[in-house]
């Protein structure tokens, strides 16, 4: 277990990590310290990097929370981050002396967050199969709904319509570059009415986010007459546009305001991006499907991407030994 040096992230490792993260096949703006560190209050920060030789060959965003370690909480997906060029035995091995030292440090159970495959530049399941041989036991499984803008693909007749009566009510988009309208007329009060919650990001965080990824944080709202009736927050990468919280005003349903908004951001402002994630319709860590949010996004023409959570006890490091046959 000499070959892999495993360290916690230190302060002044900030630009090394984001180097990194930004050379890598499997990563995205979340995984940059400024993204995982807006919240850092409510988080141990638990992240590791991996060395070989002195160089850095991974890392993992990760937090530590009643002597469990997970792949960021504070983040929608997770992963082990590696570059193109890192062999699946190399990704194995990587992942062995992380387990490896999480026991020697008396953690017991490391919760892992997968990255769905539509974020990867590049094919990255190396991890996956790392966690199989693990006997990684998968504990939650969320639908993503998303459209592959690549292909041709077909919208409903009922989006068209509802499209088509946004045009009729003169309805408006409008691309923000803050929050707050949003936020407290619309996505707040839609929470709290529904579900009694709140949005995991608050306003003064999104408003900072942006502020330092204005190339990665939309906020496009629907107006009619000047009074704001939907909206929807997008995180974009690489590949994805993403899209972080939908909302309306439940009291102008017959206005087409989402599909007139959607059919827009799919066909227009998006079209050239690779994927269109609209993001989950699961409840209950993954095991309930809210069906009528999930026809809603499949009518314009999304179909579904997994996106996997999974616990394995960190002394399985041994299970990774002599594996290889040559």
């Amino acid at each position: 277990m000499t070959k892999y040096i495993v360290k916690r992230y230190e302060q002044n490792d900030y630009k090394i990590w984001n180097d990194f993260v930004a050379q890598s096949k499997n990563a995205t703006f979340l995984f940059h310290r400024d993204f995982m560190e807006y919240h850092q209050d409510r988080f141990n920060d638990f992240s590791l990097l991996v060395f070989e030789d002195q160089k850095l060959v991974s890392v993992l965003p990760a937090n530590k929370s009643e002597e469990i370690i997970y792949s960021h909480q504070g983040l929608t997906y997770g992963s082990l981050v590696y570059k193109e060029q890192t062999k699946l035995a190399v990704v194995i091995e990587i992942f062995q002396a992380i387990l490896f030292f999480l026991h020697e440090n008396k953690i017991e159970i490391l919760q892992f967050k997968a990255l769905p495959s539509i974020y990867h530049l590049k094919p990255a399941d190396e991890v996956l199969y790392a966690l199989f041989l693990s006997d990684a036991k998968l504990v939650r499984r969320d639908s993503l709904s998303v459209i592959d803008l690549s292909q041709e693909n077909i919208t409903s007749k009922i989006r068209k319509r509802g499209f088509q009566k946004g045009v009729s009510n003169q309805l408006i988009i409008k691309e923000e570059t803050h929050f707050e309208s949003f936020w407290n007329e619309i996505l707040i009060p839609n929470l709290d009415k529904r579900h009694n919650a709140k949005p995991v990001h608050s306003v003064e965080e999104m408003n900072y986010l942006k502020s330092v990824f204005p190339k990665n944080i939309y906020q496009f709202n629907v107006y009619s007459k000047d009074k704001i009736v939907a909206g929807t927050t997008v995180f974009e990468t690489q590949t994805v546009a993403h899209c972080q919280y939908i909302s309306k005003d439940k009291d102008q349903e017959n206005l087409g305001s989402l599909d007139f908004l959607f059919y827009h951001l799919i066909q227009e402002r998006f079209a050239e991006k690779r994927f269109f994630d609209f993001g989950i319709s699961n409840e209950n860590q993954g095991k309930n499907l809210n069906e009528g949010l999930s026809y809603w996004k499949e009518s314009f023409g999304a179909s579904t991407i997994i996106h996997d959570f999974y616990e394995l006890q960190t002394v399985n490091y041994k299970k990774l030994k002599g594996i290889f046959v040559y």
